[in-house]
């Protein structure tokens, strides 16, 4: 529902600078975000902005664009970092880390400040620095500092002007009030209902005509060069290595068989498990009493139930002697199998009390023999043997790597075969073979298109612990239309689907002048000359569309930018035609009919305001601050990170 009272608001929110500190709270928290920093970092630490004793610097402004550009990835995986830039990426990461920076020098003019206390408490709450025990842990603290290159200080500073930020915005976004008459009459307005009527005018119906020439396909082609434009592409070189180059070093010998099957017996031996029943009383008097009882003739459950404990309580169930020292003591465990089968125990004292078991049933298993588990071992050692020299293996690839050695020398002296791939996009496809599949490269695909030619070799993993690969990427083929002769035909059929489309428009553009003139819709789509689908009604309120799980269609969500009576032209999704959306009926909606939407309204509206406020308050931040910008600076820096040849 919200997204849907954004769209009514003619004036663009922009910026909220109460979800910015959020957002940098999350980059500098979310430790898998850190690692995504890749490809076209700009050197040095030029100064790009200068915000009081605060500055955006040539490496942190690349380190950000990068970072985003790999969450951009996740949505299209397509997507370079050229085409990410040229959209406007960089001026807005700029802006944003002006804005935030701007905060934080304002807060601490204001003598805002953060305690070493609640630093260490947002830190403490981070989920990637907690360990097993699930609460913070020191070691995986460092731990994740160190694998994702960042300080203990550095992430510090981040935290510390995170809440310098928080401290400001909050109150300020706490103040928004949205009085309950607004929130009535925006509730009222999502009951709307309107009525009215949507016809499509196909494309397909105007296919016919001359074909085009030859030089009506090459004009078109050049006026429409960038709808041709293929990714970005790199041939990758790899090299996969798995248990097959280990296979001698992960053989086990009948040595390993043995001392394995030695060093088991609690797998392989002999076994004893025991059904067991036990009370634990709270001193000896109240155990010796208990024995008397059971000396005497009274069956253990019964003097078990005389002393207050259920079937329940008394059940221990089938243990190992060394399972039930675990659940008792060893001293309890001891004593429980020592007895014979249908025996009870005397008193044994544990940290819980006085145990009296009593030995229900007795299973015993006798040893398997090392013929009998010979293969069985032989497996598991091979398997745990082929993981150890695979990870040996790697790490054996990986000092070489960083030693300087070659992609060759080190395919050619651990015996692997290179391979290299035709040039694929970041999905794996090749442009001229559609066809084309390796599912074995898929894995290397994220890290092929966050390296450069001139970057080393990485060793990536195909198959957890069990199959690598060293990867390299050999060429990068930049995004671009490829010649007009490669494409003549897909162009030519785009050429006559769009000459379909400009008929279908025009036909379509007649339909709305006739109803505009007062024609009826079904007559003004009787009137157009050549056989169309009927128009079909629509009916619904506006708030159907604001609780909607998917995409509202567009026909649909015009309807609700119309002026009663109005028809309106729309094109179809593909170039599949063009709609002709009419009103016909607006009815108004109430809301004292629903008074649970007015309270939720109000909720929505509030978190608009209190952004809104944010937002504001931001704005005239940064204008009372002596903000600094370095205009050549700023455009060597998207120089670098666009790479040579750059516009």
């Amino acid at each position: 529902m919200i997204s849907f009272f954004r769209r009514l608001f003619s004036s663009k929110i922009g910026i909220v600078l109460s979800a910015l500190f959020v957002a940098t709270i999350a980059v500098a928290f979310a430790m898998a975000d850190m690692s995504a920093m890749s490809g076209g970092t700009v050197g040095g630490a030029d100064t790009l902005v200068e915000i009081e004793d605060e500055s955006i610097t040539a490496t942190e402004i690349s380190e950000q664009v990068n970072r985003q550009l790999s969450r951009a990835r996740e949505q299209q995986p397509e997507l370079d970092l050229p085409t990410f830039l040229r959209g406007g990426a960089f001026e807005e990461i700029l802006n944003q880390l002006t804005a935030m920076k701007a905060l934080t020098a304002f807060g601490r003019d204001q003598g805002f400040g953060v305690s070493k206390r609640m630093i260490d408490g947002e830190i403490a709450s981070i989920p990637a620095f907690r360990g097993v025990a699930g609460g913070f842990d020191q070691a995986t603290f460092l731990r994740m500092l160190q694998a994702e290159g960042i300080t203990e200080q550095q992430l510090r500073d981040d935290i510390a002007a995170s809440l310098i930020q928080r401290q400001l915005l909050l109150p300020v976004a706490a103040a928004a009030k949205v009085p309950e008459g607004m929130a009535r009459q925006y509730a009222s307005l999502l009951l709307e209902q309107r009525r009215g009527s949507v016809g499509l005018v196909p494309s397909q119906a105007f296919l016919g005509g001359a074909a085009p020439t030859d030089a009506e396909v090459a004009a078109f082609y050049r006026e429409n060069e960038e709808r041709y434009v293929v990714p970005e592409r790199r041939v990758i070189r790899y090299a996969a290595f798995g248990p097959e180059q280990v296979a001698a070093a992960a053989t086990p010998t009948d040595a390993d068989i043995q001392a394995y099957y030695a060093a088991n017996q609690a797998s392989y031996g002999p076994k004893e498990t025991r059904t067991l029943s036990q009370v634990v009383l709270p001193d000896q008097a109240a155990a010796r009493a208990f024995a008397a009882k059971l000396q005497a003739g009274t069956p253990f459950a019964e003097a078990a139930q005389q002393a207050g404990f259920g079937a329940s309580d008394i059940a221990v169930g089938q243990q190992s002697q060394q399972d039930f020292a675990n659940l008792a003591s060893a001293a309890v465990a001891e004593a429980a199998f020592a007895a014979a089968e249908g025996a009870t125990t005397a008193p044994v004292q544990s940290d819980f009390g006085w145990h009296i078991v009593r030995v229900d049933d007795i299973q015993s298993t006798p040893a398997r023999p090392l013929a009998e588990v010979r293969d069985e071992i032989a497996r598991q050692l091979g398997a745990e043997k082929t993981e150890n020299a695979i990870a040996d293996m790697v790490v054996r690839i990986e000092d070489a790597l960083a030693e300087g050695s070659s992609f060759e020398e080190v395919a050619r002296a651990n015996g692997l075969t290179i391979a290299e791939t035709p040039p694929l996009t970041a999905t794996g496809i090749q442009y001229d073979n559609p066809a084309f599949r390796a599912p074995e490269i898929e894995p290397l695909l994220k890290t092929a298109f966050e390296l450069s030619p001139e970057d080393d070799p990485l060793v990536e993993t195909l198959v957890p612990a069990r199959r690598f690969a060293i990867v390299a990427v050999k060429q990068v083929v930049p995004a671009a239309a490829p010649p007009l002769a490669q494409i003549a035909d897909q162009v030519r059929q785009d050429l006559v689907a769009k000459r379909a489309s400009d008929r279908a428009q025009a036909i379509a553009k007649s339909i709305v002048a006739r109803i505009g003139g007062g024609t009826s819709v079904r007559d003004a789509f009787a009137q157009a000359g050549v056989s169309l689908p009927a128009p079909q009604s629509v009916d619904a309120r506006r708030l159907d569309i604001a609780q909607a799980n998917q995409e509202v269609p567009p026909p649909l969500a015009m309807l609700f930018s119309m002026a009663k009576g109005r028809a309106k032209l729309l094109p179809a999704p593909n170039g599949e035609g063009w709609f002709v959306v009419h009103l016909e009926e607006t009815i108004p909606g109430n809301a004292a009919e629903a008074p649970g939407l007015i309270e939720a309204t109000r909720t929505q509206f509030t978190r608009i305001l209190g952004d809104e406020y944010a937002a504001q308050f931001g704005r005239a931040v940064e204008a009372s601050l002596d903000i600094e910008r370095n205009p050549d600076a700023i455009a060597q820096a998207k120089r670098a990170l666009l790479g040579p040849g750059a516009q």
